[in-house]
């Protein structure tokens, strides 16, 4: 198993405290992979370098 190396400088009392707070254990936004919004941002890219709308999908 793998050490971690943590970002909480030296842990004295409170060891699973400290790494709960450590950015390992941050929230993080799931971006969506399927959905309305997705093909929308895709056509803004086409449409940035083509200068016309596709749909691609």
């Amino acid at each position: 198993m793998n050490k971690y190396q943590h970002k909480r400088g030296e842990i004295k009392d409170n060891a699973i405290e400290a790494l709960l707070h450590d950015p390992l254990f941050r929230q993080r936004v799931e971006k969506n992979k399927k959905g309305k919004e997705v093909m929308q941002g895709r056509v803004k890219i086409v449409r940035r370098v083509t200068g016309r709308p596709v749909v691609i999908g």
